[in-house]
């Protein structure tokens, strides 16, 4: 495990490099996203502005690692292009396992960069990496039912529709899961 307020390593897929947001870098992104420091010396740069002009998921995550900075290692990374170094998206566990060991996970591909196959790279990636963790038993998606692009994501991972929910902001979602361990034997 990384160090409190420091970032987790890089996991790599075959195009992205999943960048960790250090407890402090998040903090920072979310109360002062034009910061300099946040980019420099990194081996990547922002043109998109992805998670600057709009929190995303910050809101909800930086008063949970404000709370508790060793919650960070579940939480947001940077999807960057690997050739370009530019990042493309971001993502994120919702939290650590739950009581029941179940994960959520959100993503956003900036919409230069969606159907180039990103986010399915970008899943399968934090996936395959939140498999090994210790207490994980269930991979959760959830997703508004119109959109088509998610949807048939997920799908193709083979997760399976297991009800619905309303979320306060998104209205009607889509719940998606799937085993850690039947994960891990379709795709480890």
């Amino acid at each position: 495990m990384g160090e409190v307020g420091g970032s987790e390593p890089v996991i790599a897929t075959a195009r992205l490099d999943l960048h960790h947001i250090s407890a402090t870098d998040l903090v920072t992104l979310f109360e002062t996203p034009d910061n300099p420091a946040l980019f420099q010396g990194k081996p990547y740069t922002n043109p998109h502005r992805v998670l600057m002009d709009s929190s995303g998921p910050l809101r909800w995550r930086v008063p949970q690692v404000q709370a508790d900075p060793h919650v960070n290692r579940w939480f947001v990374r940077w999807m960057v292009e690997r050739s370009s170094g530019v990042i493309v998206g971001s993502l994120s566990f919702h939290g650590p396992p739950d009581e029941e060991g179940m994960v959520e996970i959100g993503l956003e591909v900036h919409d230069g960069f969606q159907r180039q196959g990103f986010g399915r790279e970008a899943l399968l990636g934090m996936w395959l990496w939140v498999v090994k963790q210790p207490g994980v038993k269930t991979l959760r998606y959830t997703v508004n039912p119109n959109n088509s692009a998610s949807v048939a994501l997920v799908q193709q991972f083979g997760f399976a529709n297991v009800g619905q929910q309303i979320d306060e902001e998104d209205g009607p979602e889509d719940i998606y899961e799937m085993s850690a361990s039947d994960f891990g034997q379709r795709f480890l």
